[in-house]
């Protein structure tokens, strides 16, 4: 008998331990009246535009347009989970400076307007590929490439997979797979095996907002950016998202790519080691890129390889 409550303990223990990282991954973002209160290109001195970004679903993304009219090239930048827009006006404003346009967004349910139920990337990345065909759309000859940082990098791997028109990737500590990194944070906080609370927490998810975390895999996509050039950044001191996550993406991606492992680094800190070099190194990654790959090399490049899709699918 005591055996048998020991083991329903644990079990109901186990259940709510699901239950609750299911609930905080995908709660939404406490409302506070300091929502608006940030930074914006204005302090940049920065030329912007605010704009609206219709989606599919029938929400509005809320933009800002850094704008450099005399130029055909353009960077999306791609904050990580629960970030803002604001957030990126550092690397967003040194693009502008260095002759780029410059759009940066907040993913549904991100930044100021909070109040809904959020994901890891699934349909955040829904939300990034409206923004791409929005700009697409008012800037058709432009030649485009992006940015992201945690989860905005696994967004913006596996949208480049989804839209060839995308010519050059950055992406700053990202992911390989949700699973991974939810079982990774379970771990650092509980100090046990987080595989077992991961895969209790995904039937959770599901039922709160209608994914699993199959669903969110940008290591099952990364080979699909080449022959576009990828530079993959991550600190080797990243406790949020290990080092190895950059390396299996690195080993699974095409050519042309690149590994920056910035030494002692923490999650998304590299830039906050070097600002101008950082700076500097995704500028002229960017500058020298964009423009470089036509679409329809992609295109051929991307019918060609289908093995990895079919594994993926």
């Amino acid at each position: 008998m005591a055996a048998g409550i020991a083991l329903a303990g644990l079990a109901t223990g186990s259940v709510g331990i699901g239950y609750y990282v299911a609930q905080r991954l995908t709660s939404p973002q406490p409302i506070s009246p300091m929502d608006h209160y940030t930074m914006t290109p204005f302090e940049m001195g920065v030329t912007f535009e605010e704009i609206a970004i219709p989606t599919a679903n029938g929400h509005t993304l809320e933009g800002w347009l850094l704008s450099r009219p005399e130029s055909d090239r353009l960077v999306i930048g791609c904050t990580g989970y629960r970030g803002s827009k604001w957030e990126l006006l550092g690397i967003g404003s040194a693009l502008w400076r260095a002759g780029f346009n410059v759009l940066l967004f907040d993913y549904y349910g991100h930044g100021a307007p909070h109040g809904v139920p959020i994901t890891l990337g699934y349909r955040e990345v829904k939300d990034f590929l409206a923004v791409f065909d929005y700009i697409r759309h008012r800037l058709p000859d432009t030649h485009i490439g992006v940015i992201g940082f945690s989860m905005g990098a696994a967004i913006a791997i596996m949208g480049a997979a989804q839209r060839p028109e995308i010519e050059a990737v950055v992406a700053d500590s990202p992911f390989a797979t949700h699973a991974d990194v939810i079982s990774h944070a379970i771990t650092r906080v509980l100090h046990m095996p987080g595989a077992p609370f991961a895969r209790l927490a995904d039937l959770f998810i599901y039922q709160r907002v209608g994914y699993r975390s199959a669903d969110v895999q940008p290591i099952l996509h990364v080979g699909r950016i080449a022959p576009r050039p990828l530079l993959i950044i991550h600190g080797s001191a990243d406790q949020i998202t290990p080092v190895m996550h950059a390396y299996r993406l690195f080993e699974t991606a095409g050519e042309p790519k690149e590994l920056w492992i910035a030494e002692g680094a923490e999650h998304c800190g590299a830039y906050f080691l070097n600002r101008p070099y950082y700076c500097e190194r995704v500028t002229a990654f960017f500058d020298a890129h964009l423009g470089q790959v036509t679409h329809e090399q992609t295109l051929t490049h991307i019918t060609a390889d289908t093995s990895l899709t079919e594994r993926a699918g």
